[in-house]
């Protein structure tokens, strides 16, 4: 089931929604592993947004199976993912743009306050690194930069969790400036 490009921003929102899709992609879990993995976050309060983003359709139950008397749920994040569909955020509005990037930057904003929270950072060490640089490029030059990108980072989508892989975000954003003068 896909959602509105705003029904998606209003769900996406939420950081504590946010944690538990990061947590699910890539991999199956059940509310138990998910607790596991968020273990800040109240059991009453993650069983409700873990039913709210299956309602939605932003996670799939892919299993069931019976544990002593209860049946336990098995998620996924659905293929494809959680992102907006080309065509949802072709028809979005302004201010639904505006929603999307807002939970772009909550997301992101959420990850670096808890990496800052550990007990021991060390960004180089860690790898984490943050900028802003200006490309200046034609339309042909951002194409093959574009394309370029891919190719490097899409072999690495496949690769699954084991031992030894830290799981490392990597977040994007192009856009135009304005040329001021």
């Amino acid at each position: 089931m896909r959602t509105s490009a705003e029904h998606w921003a209003q769900l996406a929102l939420h950081p504590v929604r946010i944690r538990i899709l990061r947590a699910a992609a890539g991999a199956r879990r059940t509310s138990s592993d998910l607790a596991g993995l968020l273990p800040d976050v109240p059991q009453a309060t993650l069983y409700r947004h873990i039913a709210t983003l299956a309602r939605a359709g932003l996670l799939q139950v892919v299993e069931e199976r019976k544990v002593g008397g209860a049946t336990e749920r098995v998620y996924a994040v659905p293929e494809g993912g959680v992102t907006p569909s080309p065509e949802a955020l072709a028809s979005a509005s302004p201010e639904e743009h505006a929603r999307h990037f807002t939970a772009f930057m909550a997301g992101l904003l959420a990850e670096f306050s808890r990496y800052l929270a550990r007990e021991h950072i060390d960004l180089a060490a860690d790898g984490v690194g943050y900028q802003q640089v200006v490309l200046h490029l034609d339309d042909e030059e951002f194409v093959r930069f574009a394309q370029g990108f891919a190719a490097l980072v899409q072999p690495l989508l496949a690769n699954e969790p084991r031992p030894g892989r830290t799981p490392r975000l990597l977040a994007t954003m192009l856009l135009p400036l304005t040329e001021e003068g």
